[in-house]
Formats: C-alpha cells, structure tokens, sequence
C-alpha cells in the first residue's frame, strides 16, 4: 500500500483518533491505527475495543491499494516533526515508510486482518432523536457524570427514552443534573454510555448523524465519521425518587452578578455559605481557618426570612456555564435538603454541605 497527502490531514487524522487507542500496552494492535483502501478512498480506524472511531477520507491520495497498521503515538509524533508539505506513507516488506523529501522513517506493522472488527450497523434499531439536539444536552449534563467510581454506571450518562420525552441523566452522588427533550418515540429503552464517549461525541458531531444501538453498543454515524462505543452494563439509580415532588421557594436568579460573586469567594474556598435575605444575598467563604471572603449582592428575592444554603460552589458554576439566558432559577425547600437550580429543560439538584 502506498499513499501521500498533506502533513496537516494526515495529522488532523491522527490526532481525531488518540483517544481511541490502547495507551498502556504498545504491544497490543489496539494501540495501532489502521490504514485501508475501500471504494477509491482511504479509510483509517482506531479503537481499544471499548471504543472506536473510522474515519473515511478522499483527501489522502492512493497510490497502491492494500492495509497497513501503525502504531498511533509514535505515527503521529513523527509527522508532527515533518514540515508542513506533502507526506508519503509506503509498505515495504511489513515495514511502514514514512518520508517526506530528505527524511526517512521506519516502523513496524502488525497483520492488518487482525485488527479488531467494527460493530455493523445491520439489524440494528434507530434512535429517532433529533441528533443535534441530544449532543447538546449531553453536554449539559456532562459535568456532573463521575469518574472512576466503583458503581460503573455512575461514570457515564443515562439516556431513558420514554414514550413522550427522553431524560438525560448524570450524577456523582453529590449531583443530579438532568436535561429532558420533548417529543413523541416509538419505544422506550434505558442506555448508559461511558462518559468517555460522551466527550468524544461532543468534540466529533457538529451536524446531523444516525444513532444506532443495541444491548452492547451505541453506534454514531454520519458521511465522514463512524464512532462506536461500548455500553455499560448496570442499573442507573432512579433518578427521578431525588427530585422533590414540592418546593416552598423560588427565586429567579442573574447569571453574570451569580458568577462575579461566587468567583470571588472562590478566590479563598471553593465551598461556599449563602446567606438569602429578603433585599440582598450574602456570600462567605466556608474554611476552617482565619481566612474569610465574604461579598453582597443586593437582589429583591422576596423571602420573608432568612433562609442559608452551603454548598460546593463548583456544582452550582457548572451548571451555570451550561446555559445561554441571561438568569435561572433556585428552588429550596429546607437547608438540609437537596435544592434545584433550572433553566428551562436543564435543572441540576445539589446536595447541600451540612454544616
């Protein structure tokens, strides 16, 4: 197989398909990329068989059909050095060639039919949501996903597709954040995809893409891009038994004055007390030691008595840095209880520091 194209498509590519790799163990052909010609294009794949991306180019031109695989971190790291102008990739004798006029460079390939197979499309039922609109939801609630936690289904989203709305839910057990979509599905299905994934989608999908699925998979397609991950197997908590049936007060809330004020209490603690009186809302800092922040805003919130709630203030600016309006609202009901900030079909419940 022989290819060329430009140094900054081929390194677009590669740098699309990092985080799909096997970084642990070169060894493994998961840390290779594999290269392939099919229908006149060049078609490249990456995957740690958990998740995986293809990417399918006319950009790079073929000059001898066939496949070839490389590993991805040392590929990229030598076309990174390249200058800036044509690339040409080459086998010889199971050996990869990269050279750019003077420049020469080696690596060795594994058999190309042993990479790992991608998941088919087949048979495969459709999620009949509008795409776009899932991708940025997804985003809403990526934040609040955990990482690392010992109950796997906590580290990816919920996407429960009921019969006339589809919620999208994440939580680290200190945070609920929930988006739901309106619309009428066909059937109603529970699916958690790792938060990995999610990361993933919201840097490759910008336009319209088919979602696939089944009891091991979520497949996202579009004209360029063919992504696949796997789900995680487990039961998400429910959810919807965190949500208070009944709130004692609302407040409306300004988006810029929240973060100003917050941001410099943060200056000292990240964990914040906020005093709500009925002209103003007071802000301190919440250490342990000497040290103290303390800020006002003054704001008509309508409460006839004093009312505190302590929390972790990075909750409360994540949810903020998810919405466009201008102000969003609070909802409490005691200070020991969780309370909700929302903006229209994005709400995030928080529990509050007990102090």
């Amino acid at each position: 197989m022989k290819i060329r194209a430009n140094k900054q498509i081929i390194e677009s590519i590669l740098i699309n398909l990092q985080p799909f790799l096997e970084k642990k163990d070169a060894s493994q052909i998961t840390s290779h990329i594999l290269f392939q010609t099919e229908n006149n294009k060049c078609v490249i794949k990456a995957t740690d068989s958990e998740i995986g991306l293809k990417i399918v180019t006319d950009n790079i031109a073929i000059e001898a059909e066939g496949s070839f695989t490389a590993n991805g971190k040392k590929l990229l790291d030598i076309i990174r050095i390249l200058k800036d102008d044509e690339i040409i990739l080459e086998v010889l004798d199971k050996t990869l060639i990269i050279k750019q006029k003077n420049s020469k460079f080696k690596l060795p390939t594994f058999e190309p039919n042993a990479y790992p197979d991608f998941p088919s499309i087949e048979d495969k039922p459709k999620i009949s949501l509008d795409s776009l609109t899932l991708i940025q939801n997804l985003k809403k609630i990526s934040p609040a996903i955990d990482t690392n936690n010992p109950k796997f289904e906590l580290n990816g989203a919920l996407i429960n597709i009921n019969k006339d709305s589809t919620d999208l839910v994440g939580t680290d057990t200190r945070r609920l954040a929930i988006a739901s979509i309106a619309g009428n599905n066909s059937e109603e299905l529970s699916l958690i995809v790792p938060k990995k994934a999610i990361l993933e989608i919201q840097k490759l999908f910008l336009d319209q893409i088919d979602i696939f699925f089944n009891e091991t998979n979520l497949i996202i397609s579009n004209e360029n891009y063919f992504f696949f991950t796997r789900l995680i197997n487990g039961k998400f908590p429910d959810y919807q038994r965190i949500v208070p049936t009944s709130i004692k007060h609302t407040i409306t809330l300004p988006k810029k004055e929240m973060i100003e004020s917050i941001k410099m209490i943060t200056t000292i603690s990240q964990e914040i007390k906020m005093t709500l009186l009925s002209d103003a809302i007071i802000f301190n800092s919440l250490s342990s030691d000497n040290v103290e922040a303390k800020t006002e805003l003054e704001i008509n919130t309508g409460l006839d008595e004093k009312f505190e709630l302590s929390f972790n203030s990075k909750y409360l600016l994540d949810f903020i840095s998810q919405i466009n309006k201008n102000e969003f609202s609070i909802e409490f009901n005691e200070p020991s209880l969780p309370f909700i900030v929302k903006d229209d079909n994005f709400m995030t419940i928080i529990m509050p520091i007990v102090t």
